[in-house]
C-alpha cells in the first residue's frame, strides 16, 4: 500500500458506515459517497468459503472506484481460506479487509463464524495471522464486548489482546454482549444493553490500540462525542436509514470545507452508476429500494417514497423514473 493511499485510509476509520446485511451493497455504498467522501465504507459480509468456491467472484467483489476508501467485510474461521481472501481484497483493489467476529445468527453460528468466535481466540488469532501475511492490507476486527456468559472485562481484554498480538490493526467494537441462544440478530441489536463503560475501559488500559466505537450512535453529535475517547466511530442504522442527517460528517470529522447537498444532488449524483447498472441487465429497484431513504420529514416525502417505490419496481423500470424523481424535488427546493 502507498503512503498516500495508507493516510486516506487512517483518517477515514474516524468515522464509517458498519457493515449491514441487505443493506451496504455497492449501491449503497454509491449513494453514501454522495454524501461522505471521506468516511470508511464496509461491504456487506461475504462468506470466505463462497468466494473460495464460488464461480460469481466478480459479483461478490466488484465495486465502483468511488467507493474508496473501502474494507471488505468476510466471515470465516479457516485460515487456510482467509488467507486466500485476504489476497483476492488486495487484488481487487480493496483497502482494508475486515474479519467479522459479531454476527449472532444462527446460520452464521453453524459455519463457526461471527460472534461465536469470540469463544475461540487462538483461533482468531490464527485467522488474523494467515490474514496478514496474505497481503498488504491492514486486516481489521469487529466483534461484541462478549458472548452469552462470557462477557467479563477481563475476557473482553484478554480476546483483544491474544487478536491484536496476531497483528490485527484495528478492533470496531459493538458496546453490546451477543446472546447467541435465545435472541434473534434484530433482537441483539436492541436488547442487550449497551455498555460504552466497557469499552472505555479497555481503551484506558490499552491507550496503543485503535478502536472504533459501535452501537447507539445515531447522530454526529454522539460521534463527535465517541472521538473524545475512540480512535473512530461506527454508525449502522441510523447511517442507512437517514442518511443525509451526515451531510456534515466531512467537515465535523475530517474539517474539510461544507458543501451543502441536497436529496436530488444525491440522486444526481447516482445517475451514472444507476445507467451501468441498468446496461448490465440490473434492476432499477436494485438502487431505489436506498434512494427512498434520502427523503424524510418533509412535506409529500410519504407519497414521493410511495410513487418511486411502485415505479421503480416495474418489470423494465428505466433511468427516467430516477431522473423524475429527482426533479421533483429539485422543483420543491430539497
Amino acid at each position: 500500500m502507498n503512503k498516500q493511499k495508507s493516510a486516506k485510509l487512517n483518517a477515514a476509520y474516524r468515522f464509517s458506515v458498519a457493515p449491514m446485511l441487505d443493506c451496504t451493497d455497492r449501491h449503497f455504498r454509491v449513494l453514501m459517497r454522495q454524501i461522505s467522501r471521506r468516511a470508511l465504507l464496509y461491504t456487506e459480509m461475504i462468506v470466505a468459503k463462497a468466494l473460495h468456491h464460488s464461480e460469481h467472484i466478480n459479483h461478490l467483489l466488484d465495486f465502483d472506484s468511488i467507493e474508496h476508501p473501502i474494507s471488505l467485510q468476510i466471515g470465516g474461521d479457516d485460515p487456510i481460506i482467509l488467507a486466500e481472501a485476504s489476497r483476492l481484497a488486495e487484488e481487487w483493489g480493496y483497502d482494508e479487509i475486515n474479519l467479522n467476529i459479531g454476527c449472532p445468527s444462527k446460520r452464521v453460528q453453524s459455519g463457526n463464524f461471527g460472534a461465536c468466535l469470540m469463544a475461540q481466540p487462538d483461533l482468531v488469532a490464527k485467522c488474523i495471522d494467515a490474514m496478514t501475511r496474505a497481503s498488504t492490507l491492514p486486516v481489521t476486527v469487529k466483534h461484541r464486548i462478549g458472548i452469552d456468559n462470557l462477557d467479563s472485562d477481563k475476557f473482553l481484554r484478554d480476546f483483544v489482546d491474544t487478536v491484536s498480538s496476531a497483528g490485527a490493526k484495528r478492533f470496531a467494537i459493538h458496546a453490546r454482549k451477543a446472546w447467541l441462544e435465545g435472541l434473534n440478530p434484530k433482537e441483539n441489536r436492541t436488547i442487550p444493553p449497551l455498555q460504552y463503560e466497557r469499552i472505555t475501559e479497555l481503551k484506558k488500559q490499552r491507550p496503543e490500540l485503535l478502536i472504533e466505537l459501535n452501537g447507539g450512535l445515531e447522530t454526529p453529535e454522539d460521534c463527535i462525542n465517541a472521538l473524545k475517547t475512540f480512535d473512530g466511530a461506527m454508525v449502522g442504522r441510523a447511517a442507512y436509514s437517514h442518511p443525509l442527517r451526515w451531510q456534515k460528517i466531512d467537515e465535523i470529522i475530517y474539517g474539510e470545507r461544507p458543501k451543502p447537498i441536497k436529496a436530488s444532488e444525491v440522486i444526481k449524483g447516482l445517475m451514472p452508476h444507476a445507467e451501468e447498472h441498468l446496461n448490465r441487465n440490473g434492476r432499477l429497484w436494485d438502487i431505489c429500494k436506498h434512494v427512498i431513504q434520502v427523503v424524510e420529514e418533509v412535506p409529500g416525502a410519504r407519497l414521493w417514497r410511495k410513487n418511486l417505490s411502485l415505479q421503480a419496481q416495474a418489470k423494465n423500470a428505466q433511468l427516467k423514473v430516477l431522473e423524475e424523481a429527482a426533479l421533483q424535488l429539485e422543483d420543491a427546493g430539497l
